[in-house]
């Protein structure tokens, strides 16, 4: 989330509490503009309100009194009517003149510039005792509880990567991967660019620390397998991640399919790895296998060496004790 205050009041900005890169909390006053002249405007629309209200008074009793005379015949149904009207113009204005002072005081409370939700600031636009109107951008912020990635995928990709896309978040500078939250693929298309937006928000970590938004590079477009990434890190205890900074997301289209074996079935001596196959007589033979990565469960991938479907001993000193047999 990331948003511009902009002045909601014309004046001069009399004080700056805080800068670009300061942290601010929800409700804290970012900076005041001079309340004189709304106060001015104020007090004349409050002035106003009484003089409404006033005339109001006295058109009522003008009215009531005109009834009374109406219905003692002392005058005519043009004057009583004239009577009304009076009345219920006093009422209208006085109507006018309370909404007048009710903008007025709003305005009053537009002279201090609050934050919307906490966040830091990054960027201000205005210096202390610059003249701003209406609509003029004061101070830029972002929250940094609520990250989004945003990334355009091309449409020919979306039937690979699917409606709830298995993502990861590499950010190069940083030589970090980052958790992703959610995952949301927009049900639309950009006709120009035949692409569709991904959106995918940043996970917290347990102690709930803050991190920055940031903007996606474009996708990479190849399958990238679960074993192959760095250890996940959650975003937000990542320090130096900003609002504007490239990323690379990452989209499993596909796992890839390894040959693991028990790592309690490898034999090693000297320089050689091996496993005992057991051939379709029984008879265990040793033989020469090349290894990769072992998994959290006690496999370790076979990279050449072996067929998938072969048997092999998963007691290697049993097995070597039976082949000297």
């Amino acid at each position: 989330r990331q948003s511009t205050v902009s002045a909601q009041i014309s004046g001069r900005v009399k004080a700056l509490n805080f800068d670009v890169g300061d942290r601010v909390s929800k409700g804290q006053i970012l900076l005041r503009i001079d309340e004189r002249e709304a106060n001015q405007a104020a007090a004349g629309s409050n002035a106003q309100l009484a003089q409404a209200q006033a005339a109001l008074d006295n058109a009522r009793l003008n009215y009531e009194r005109a009834q009374q005379l109406f219905a003692q015949k002392f005058i005519s149904q043009a004057a009583l009517d004239k009577a009304r009207a009076d009345f219920e113009m006093a009422a209208a204005q006085a109507r006018a003149s309370a909404a007048g002072a009710e903008q007025s005081a709003l305005a009053q409370s537009y002279t201090a510039v609050v934050a919307p939700y906490a966040g830091l600031v990054s960027a201000r636009h205005v210096e202390l005792g610059e003249m701003v109107t209406v609509g003029m951008p004061l101070m830029t912020g972002f929250d940094p509880a609520e990250l989004r990635i945003i990334a355009n995928v091309p449409q020919y990709k979306l039937t690979a990567i699917g409606v709830r896309p298995d993502v990861s978040i590499e950010v190069p500078e940083l030589q970090r991967w980052l958790v992703p939250a959610s995952v949301t693929v927009q049900p639309s298309a950009d006709p120009r660019t035949h692409s569709t937006q991904v959106r995918i928000n940043l996970a917290a970590n347990e102690k709930g620390g803050r991190s920055r938004q940031v903007n996606a590079e474009q996708p990479s477009a190849g399958a990238t397998a679960e074993q192959s990434l760095p250890p996940h890190t959650p975003a937000r205890t990542v320090p130096g991640l900003y609002p504007g900074m490239f990323v690379r997301v990452h989209f499993v289209v596909g796992k890839e399919r390894k040959l693991t074996i028990p790592l309690v079935a490898v034999v090693k001596r000297s320089e050689v790895v091996a496993v005992y196959v057991v051939g379709a007589d029984g008879t265990p033979r040793l033989r020469q296998v090349r290894l990769g990565e072992v998994t959290d469960d006690g496999e370790v991938e076979v990279l050449a060496g072996l067929r998938a479907g072969e048997r092999i001993a998963l007691d290697p000193l049993q097995a070597g004790m039976e082949l000297k047999k």
